[in-house]
């Protein structure tokens, strides 16, 4: 796969997770508008904002061609449905293709991540300053996370918080219930939350599945990617 303004930045397992540079190009960006269908392009001139308008394009083009390549088909065969939660998926020609994405963009970042049919969910938040950031804690934080995150030191806490924020948005993505799910009715795994980069875990919402959580943050940028897993998914729990 040719690297355009998109790039491999993880793997995990079958998984990859591709990095997006959303920064303004207007070579990139018309070259991204003419890799999208008409509803797309349509979609797209109805954004009311420059920005809103580069971060569709770049990151749908970007989409097109990571699920292109995975599936090793033509971008024209290739379009896009909703889920009842409105989670997207992918048909080739006409018919539901064997892949499993899922998309987050943040400042002039998105991520891509994408699988097998085993669902999938990835999230990124730059860090800023806001405002509300406080206010959040009371709207995605259950007990045991809010005391966890009110033991750091007060330089901290807004780190830790943006790395909780989407390790829980990136499961909720997963599960496929996107904003319908209750932020503060799961904590994320105790591991994560005792700074763990990596565990397994059993989510409340369906006991029998198992899933795997990463924290994929850096110094840019948090975000989280949520696997799910097969029987021989990265060997024994």
């Amino acid at each position: 796969m040719e690297e355009y303004w998109w790039r491999v930045c993880h793997q995990a397992g079958s998984a990859t997770v591709v990095h997006v540079d959303l920064s303004p190009c207007a070579f990139r960006e018309r070259y991204a508008a003419s890799l999208l269908n008409t509803v797309e392009q349509m979609h797209c001139q109805r954004l009311r904002s420059a920005r809103r308008k580069r971060e569709f394009s770049l990151c749908r083009a970007a989409l097109r061609a990571v699920v292109c390549h995975r599936l090793d088909c033509l971008n024209r065969d290739l379009s896009f449905g909703l889920s009842r939660y409105g989670k997207p998926f992918a048909l080739v020609s006409g018919t539901r293709a064997p892949v499993s994405f899922n998309l987050s963009h943040s400042g002039l970042h998105g991520l891509i991540a994408v699988d097998r049919a085993g669902r999938i969910g990835v999230d990124v938040e730059v860090r800023l300053p806001r405002p509300d950031l406080w206010g959040t804690v009371r709207t995605i934080m259950t007990p045991l996370e809010a005391r966890t995150l009110s033991k750091f030191p007060q330089s901290e806490k807004d780190h830790q918080l943006y790395r909780i924020w989407t390790l829980k948005e990136a499961i909720a993505k997963a599960v496929g219930m996107g904003f319908s799910l209750d932020l503060t009715g799961f904590s994320i795994p105790a591991a994560m939350l005792d700074g763990m980069r990596t565990c397994k875990f059993r989510s409340p919402h369906d006991p029998s599945v198992q899933w795997r959580l990463e924290d994929l943050g850096n110094t840019l940028y948090a975000a989280a990617l949520v696997l799910e897993l097969s029987q021989d998914s990265f060997g024994p729990s």
